[in-house]
Formats: structure tokens, sequence, C-alpha cells
């Protein structure tokens, strides 16, 4: 019996490969002769890095980078064949990295984000990855861009620091200093967000929240965001605000397509094809997964979703663990999900789950595992 055990990371709990160790070790306990393949998974976010690194020779590099409110942090990247870098923005100026006490998403910026993609041009890339993705930010990607020798200007040519409380000041960027070395290089953006950058749909009013922005600096932000986008147009005689993906990452998305021309790419499908993961779940059982929330969202390009369209296309059954089933989940099951199951045994607090995730995990798996295979024994396989 062939299982793939394919999951994205628990959020605040567990990453990405523990995750398909806890599960595998559940599927042994079922099933102690099964082959079973580990490819943990990511969508452009946490973990992308190390997901493609689990299944592909890479070089890993750590460079020490600002984080989203200027402090120190060391990133991880990596080189694959020396030409293609890979960079997720999280580990530069994620969420997750600031205590809640300390964020503040007016001050907060990419211009660690710039820093790796200069460390990357040192490394003499010639093609960068860029995953977008659990970012603490809504600067459109000026402080990436700051990083990379644009300048913006206030009046009489105040040069303003990278950030919505200073960019409200906008009324000129300068190009001149940018990177030489950006035009030889092509750019990949990992996504699974199609927001555009303004409105009522975009990075400030869909994102901002989760990021601590209050109603009113909501509004603030979106302002922002639209006056930089008038100036950007009119320096660069393009408008990119309303493209699919320029409200990702706090509209970092917006500053990659604006200024380095990138192309947006489904994070999920990137991962799976370093993975080879069509080529395994081809001939597979079983394909087991999961990530901390299910709901309808999970259809709009996350991990979960292209997932199971790789395995609907082999008529593989998908099994799906998560910490929550929130709403509508099982839209997923038109998808090309099979069932899914909370990791959760009984009543317990957000907490409890998270600290206790890997033992949860082990035993919903085992459990699973023992229905799937009475479900074979019943048709006599």
């Amino acid at each position: 019996m062939k299982i793939i055990i394919a999951p994205d990371s628990f959020k605040e709990s567990l990453p990405a490969h523990k995750v398909a160790s806890a599960i595998a070790k559940g599927v042994k306990q079922a099933t102690p002769n099964a082959k079973i393949h580990c490819v943990p998974m990511a969508d452009g976010g946490e973990g992308t890095v190390l997901a493609i690194a689990q299944s592909t020779r890479c070089r890993l590099i750590q460079s020490t980078v600002q984080n989203a409110m200027g402090q120190s942090v060391t990133a991880t990247w990596a080189m694959i064949n020396n030409e293609t870098a890979i960079i997720e923005m999280a580990s530069a100026a994620g969420l997750e990295q600031i205590q809640p006490q300390n964020r503040d998403v007016l001050c907060a910026n990419t211009f660690g984000v710039g820093q790796l993609i200069l460390e990357a041009l040192n490394q003499q890339a010639r093609h960068i990855i860029l995953g977008l993705g659990g970012s603490a930010t809504n600067d459109g990607g000026a402080g990436m861009a700051a990083a990379l020798g644009i300048q913006f200007m206030g009046k009489n040519n105040t040069l303003l620091k990278p950030h919505p409380k200073e960019m409200v000041r906008l009324e000129k960027i300068d190009l001149s200093g940018m990177d030489q070395r950006l035009s030889q290089i092509s750019f990949t953006l990992a996504s699974d967000v199609n927001n555009p950058l303004c409105g009522p749909h975009g990075a400030a009013a869909i994102f901002g929240p989760q990021k601590g922005a209050t109603p009113e600096q909501v509004l603030f932000l979106d302002q922002v965001m639209a006056n930089y986008a008038d100036i950007t147009a009119a320096t660069l005689g393009k408008d990119m605000r309303h493209e699919q993906g320029a409200g990702a990452a706090g509209g970092l998305g917006f500053a990659c397509l604006s200024f380095l021309k990138a192309q947006f790419r489904p994070g999920v499908e990137i991962v799976a094809e370093f993975a080879g993961l069509a080529q395994l779940i081809e001939n597979a059982d079983l394909v087991i997964t999961g990530e901390g929330k299910l709901d309808e969202q999970t259809l709009q390009g996350k991990t979960l979703a292209g997932i199971a369209a790789l395995a609907q296309q082999h008529n593989v059954p998908v099994i799906a663990i998560a910490g929550t089933l929130g709403n509508n989940y099982q839209a997923l099951y038109n998808k090309g999900i099979t069932a899914a199951f909370s990791l959760c045994n009984g009543p317990m607090s957000l907490q409890e789950a998270m600290q206790n995730a890997s033992c949860l995990l082990q035993d919903r798996s085992r459990d699973i595992m023992q229905v799937f295979l009475a479900s074979l024994s019943d048709k006599g396989i």
C-alpha cells in the first residue's frame, strides 16, 4: 500500500515536516507495512523554503536582515543549482516573528525582503522565486523597493521612510538608484492570494485587521496605498493596482509587479513541482493532507485545494485533517477531498490543541487508517 502524506503547516503550532512525521507515525501504527512518502507542503507563506528544501537538492543560506519592525532577524533562504533563489517574505517580514504587543502595521515594512533579494543577487541568482504570505506589513512593498535603491520623496524632495505613517506624504518616486542587476533577473511570485491592492477587497480591508489594524487604520492604509499607486503609475506609465495578487503580502505583490516585472504562480503548484508530487500521487492508494483550518477559503488556491486537484486527476482518495473545520468546509468534498476530520478528540482550548498537536495528529491518522483499511477489507481488497 502506497500512502502520500502531504500536509501544510499548522500555523503557530507545527511546521509541515513535523505534521507529516506525526501523521506517518499514526499510519504506521495501523498499517506497519505501508510504503509512506512524506511530502511537506506550502503555498508561498511560512515553510515554503523548507518544503522545497525537503524535496530538492539545494544550498540553505542564513542571512541577517531587518524584520518588519526594523529589528535584526536571521532569515533562511535557498539556492538551487547556483542560479535559482527561493525566498519567503515571511522569514524577513512575517507576522509570527513579532509579539502581538509589538505589532504596528503603520510602521511595519518589507525592507528585509529587499535585503534578501540583494543577498540573492550577490550569490549570482538569475531567477528568484519569492513566496508571499504571512506578512506583518501593509506598505505596498515600499520597504523592499527602498532596499533595492528606490527612493520615496515627500514635499521639497524630503526622503521618506518606506512605511505607511510616512508614505502618506508621498509625492515622488525616484528610480535612479535602483540596483541595475535587477533588470537581468526573472521573478516568480508564489502566492495563493488574488486580491487587488486597494478597495473593499484590497490588502488593507481584507488582511489589515489580522495584522492589528483598527477600522480607522484600515481606511488610512487604503488611502495611503491609493496615493502610492497613483504616483507609481505616473512614474512608470502603468497601473498595476487592480492586477490579481497586487494586494498579496500587504501589497508586496504590487511592488513586485510594478518595479520587478514579476509573474504570479500558485505557490502550491511550485512546491508540488519541486517535490514531484503529481508523479508520487499517480499510483498511490491514499493521500493524507492537513492544515490548521479548513473552510471555504481553502478552495481559493490554498495548499489542500492544489493537492486535492492533483489527486482527483488520478482518482486517489484524499483525507484531510485540520485543527478546525470552519464554515462550509464540506464544499471541499466537490473538489477532491474525500473526507475531513478535526484532530481534536474532545472539548479543549485552542492552546491545548496547539500544544498537543503532534499526539493528536498521530491518534487521528491511526483512526483514519483503521477505517480506510476496513473499507478495503469490505471490498475484498
